[in-house]
């Protein structure tokens, strides 16, 4: 019962900065709501980004302390590397950190092949997870990010991606990492926002000569996280930051958590005369500084004992400027028992109902 939650537009008087990419989103990514793109549907290469989708599948199906030895075909792919060796053995770990930090194509086909047993297999299980997340435009040739004529995808499907990635506790944790040591090897994050732009807590970048550079990265600042992707764009780093600095000066985060009571509604029969009505799941809103939210509860008159913690009671609705921005279900906070059936209960009972039926 996961809160239904609506865009809402940007204002033409919030315009985000110009960037220079070919393709750009920001996003808020718990509520969905876009605060500025550019050909966000747009397919596009998307270089070693790829690698999201390829740390995804292996963090979801190895065990992190598996060791794995490397065999040396795993060893000769081209471009960027954690400079494995062969015969060597690794934990799955320390080369999800060389393949998100270094940007190791060698990580990439060492992992696709202990998870799938080869690459063919592994990109057909990339291409599946991404049906499954419902990244329609996206489709993958390998796990690395290496040019081929149908691997691409688009700014909305990586930031969708990216969302995904960071509900894992172990990659978030990773693409946190400014550096890392792996068997007495020092890699840095190519990731350089994570030094230079304010609350930046994750991110992977990717170059081709065919994609262009390539960047996609989270931000976090006081309770409010972004997404910020850029496809084709040589001064990514700037836009990114640039990007930052407007939407966290514009927007601030309203969020209602999960199980906190927000309002009540009478309970008939019951040994309580009311019971708290709260969200199921967390809320989350991205709203402009300017925007004023009008949270409505919308509950029964009443409601019979017994009840159980989770019933449902109502609907919540968040209204911004005369539009709904969001909507979930409202339910019970707590369980309320039937009460015993005495004189005073059935006395009580009828001028509750008299009460709330009252002209």
């Amino acid at each position: 019962m996961a809160a239904l939650l609506l865009l809402l537009p940007v204002r033409a008087g919030d315009a985000a900065p110009e960037t220079s990419a070919g393709a750009m989103l920001l996003i808020h990514p718990d509520s969905g709501r876009i605060l500025a793109e550019k050909n966000a549907g747009t397919p596009l290469p998307m270089a070693s980004t790829t690698k999201l989708m390829t740390a995804l599948i292996a963090a979801q199906e190895l065990d992190p302390e598996a060791v794995a030895e490397i065999a040396p075909e795993w060893t000769r792919t081209e471009g960027s590397s954690m400079y494995l060796r062969p015969g060597e053995h690794y934990t799955v770990r320390q080369l999800l950190e060389g393949l998100l930090l270094a940007s190791g194509n060698d990580a990439a086909v060492a992992l696709a092949c202990i998870t799938a047993g080869d690459e063919a297999a592994f990109t057909v299980r990339m291409n599946e997870k991404a049906a499954q997340l419902g990244l329609e435009n996206t489709h993958f040739a390998n796990p690395h990010g290496l040019d081929a004529p149908d691997h691409r995808s688009t700014a909305a499907d990586l930031a969708a991606l990216m969302a995904e990635v960071m509900k894992n506790d172990l990659l978030r944790e990773i693409l946190s990492e400014q550096t890392c040591i792996v068997r007495g090897v020092t890699y840095e994050n190519h990731n350089r926002l994570l030094r230079t732009c304010p609350g930046v807590c994750a991110g992977k970048t990717g170059y081709t000569s065919v994609a262009g550079r390539c960047l996609v990265s989270v931000c976090r600042r006081e309770d409010l996280e972004l997404i910020c992707v850029t496809l084709d764009d040589r001064d990514d780093w700037k836009d990114h930051a640039a990007l930052y600095d407007w939407a966290f000066g514009a927007y601030r985060s309203l969020l209602i958590p999960a199980g906190e009571e927000l309002c009540s509604v009478p309970v008939i029969s019951g040994e309580s005369e009311g019971i708290g009505a709260a969200v199921p799941a967390p809320v989350s809103l991205c709203v402009s500084k300017e925007e004023t939210p009008e949270i409505v509860c919308g509950l029964s008159p009443f409601v019979f004992a017994p009840l159980e913690k989770g019933e449902r009671l109502g609907e919540l609705r968040i209204d911004i400027d005369g539009q709904t921005a969001a909507v979930s279900p409202l339910v019970s906070a707590e369980p309320c028992r039937r009460a015993y059936a005495s004189a005073p209960v059935y006395r009580r009972t009828v001028d509750r109902i008299i009460g709330i039926y009252a002209v």
